[in-house]
């Protein structure tokens, strides 16, 4: 038993949580690592760039060497209420305008759609939104459906805010950005679901880069001024279904930023506007950054990215202690190998604080 597996052991013993009905996967074999969670999520990609959700029932990874076990799913999120794009929403103390609707904004030519090249990424070994079936992208689908199951199933009533998921890690470097990235793409392909994929790491910004793509506003432009509305750093893809905020440009109070209350409404506004909608943010690393609490504060769920035989066990205790207790929290091991008829294994699971 590893390191790690002995301190969730010892977590979860302290804090059980309610038995949640296993959902099995295809058949599973994965050779243990050194240090890996027992239901936990690897991955064989190094993050492109530097890149991290709870209570929910442990599924079995696509192609893993044994059986993950499921402690529980957290659920169904409260009714959501649509919110008329024309009605400007009123948070105090800061006011969040909406000036159209997202469809109408794209309708009317008013900024080219960003374009993001999905051969690139297949190379990259990211999730492909082509027909081939790839073992990433298999894998993702069972990772992204404990989320959805969180977001909108039966539990989500237990949750602030279901709908918006923190990803993060203990350090920089674990794989955060690339998992963000991947469970977009992943969400994306769902026929009645949208994502947005919010880059909160203001500090080094990596979604932007990852993509490949320009944006010449982001989070930091309409947090730091009353000139940039919503509608102006909200920028929509080639693909349907997903949007994009970036990081925006660099600001001297940009952490401060992500703590303000113009911070708060904003999140605020994601949960509650549109119904269908799933929002990835790509924080900063849990340590040695105290806004991502913060952010952790807005949301229902959280990843965190473990970098496999790299997370210290007592980084990892130091970092789950900063999260609200009433966070789900999830783990995804990356950057972990296991050779079996030439693929990789994956496992995902959630431990319940």
């Amino acid at each position: 038993m590893s390191t790690i597996e002995k301190a969730l052991d010892k977590l979860l013993a302290q804090e059980p949580v309610a038995e949640a009905k296993p959902v099995s996967a295809a058949d599973a074999i994965v050779e243990e690592p050194t240090a890996t969670l027992p239901n936990s999520v690897v991955t064989n990609q190094t993050e492109v760039v530097p890149a991290q959700v709870e209570p929910v029932q442990l599924v079995e990874a696509p192609v893993v060497s044994k059986p993950l076990e499921a402690p529980q799913v957290i659920a169904e999120p409260p009714v959501v209420t649509e919110v008329e794009p024309s009605q400007p929403i009123q948070t105090a103390p800061h006011q969040i305008v909406v000036a159209e609707d997202e469809a109408v904004a794209k309708a009317s030519g008013q900024r080219p759609e960003l374009f993001i090249d999905f051969t690139r990424l297949s190379e990259l070994n990211f999730v492909s939104l082509a027909t081939e079936r790839r073992l990433i992208s298999e894998e993702y689908r069972v990772i992204k459906r404990k989320l959805i199951n969180n977001a909108f199933g039966p539990l989500s009533a237990t949750l602030n805010h279901p709908n918006l998921i923190l990803v993060s890690s203990t350090r920089p470097g674990e794989g955060k950005t690339f998992t963000s990235v991947n469970l977009a793409l992943s969400i994306a392909l769902e026929q009645d679901k949208t994502v947005l994929l919010v880059d909160t790491d203001v500090l080094r910004p990596n979604v932007a880069r990852t993509l490949d793509i320009q944006v010449p506003l982001g989070l930091t432009d309409y947090l730091s001024g009353d000139d940039v509305k919503v509608n102006d750093i909200l920028y929509s893809t080639n693909v349907e279904r997903l949007k994009i905020i970036a990081a925006g440009r660099p600001h001297h109070l940009s952490t401060e930023l992500l703590a303000s209350d113009k911070m708060v409404a904003l999140a605020n506004e994601f949960a509650s506007r549109y119904p269908d909608r799933i929002v990835i943010f790509d924080a900063p690393p849990l340590l040695g950054i105290t806004e991502t609490a913060v952010l952790a504060s807005m949301c229902g769920q959280a990843v965190v990215v473990l970098e496999e035989n790299k997370t210290k066990l007592n980084e990892l205790e130091k970092a789950l202690s900063l999260l609200p207790k009433e966070l789900a929290v999830g783990f995804v091991i990356n950057k972990a190998y296991y050779s079996r008829d030439k693929g990789y294994g994956y496992g995902y699971g959630y431990y319940a604080q």
